[in-house]
């Protein structure tokens, strides 16, 4: 009888193992729901980026339709989603940018907020500006409240202040389409 258990134990946890890493083979790790949605931003107040005597609280949402982008200077994949979040602003989306920078941070350097927003005008000099403004998120406070897990990442913003989307990965024609056009279509006719 312990012969049998000395096998059956580690085969059982072995096929346990394995069903378990097979089914990740098929996860898609940018598809998670959000315990957000459905739920207002979290509050907060924040200053502007470039002028951080002006601040933020959630009431920015609240009368239109928003896509709050979170991005920074460091993030390549955000360099390649702006052009088309510029194109989404010439079409007259209302799109909000919520900046963070990794070397404010005292884990990765310390670096002063002129000289942040020198890299962020150089950057959108380079590839256009598709944000009203940017919200300064300087220790990443209101990014961990709505469960940023990296950049870029997009939440859409009903009217009423409201997440009603979250999307990790980078906004571009085919993600617009598929997982956002239909949505900001309904909620700009509410």
């Amino acid at each position: 009888m312990r012969k049998i258990s000395f096998f059956v134990l580690p085969l059982i946890l072995f096929v346990g193992l394995a069903i378990f890493l097979f089914q990740g083979l098929f996860s898609d790790p940018r598809e998670h729901e959000s315990t957000l949605l459905n739920k207002p931003v979290p509050s907060f107040v924040l200053p502007d980026l470039m002028n951080t005597d002006l601040t933020y609280t959630t009431e920015v949402f609240v009368g239109k339709v928003t896509l709050l982008n979170v991005w920074g200077v460091w993030c390549v994949t955000c360099a390649v989603e702006i052009p088309f979040l510029e194109q989404l602003k010439n079409e007259g989306k209302h799109i909000v940018g919520l900046y963070y920078d990794q070397d404010i941070d005292p884990d990765f350097g310390i670096k002063t907020v002129e000289r942040v927003q020198q890299e962020v005008e150089q950057k959108l000099g380079q590839l256009g500006n598709p944000y009203a403004y940017n919200i300064f998120d300087v220790k990443r406070d209101l990014s961990l409240d709505l469960g940023v897990t990296g950049a870029p990442e997009t939440f859409l913003i009903d009217k009423q202040g409201k997440v009603r989307l979250h999307h990790i990965g980078d906004i571009n024609p085919r993600v617009w389409q598929n997982k956002f056009a239909s949505v900001y279509q309904e909620l700009i006719a509410e």
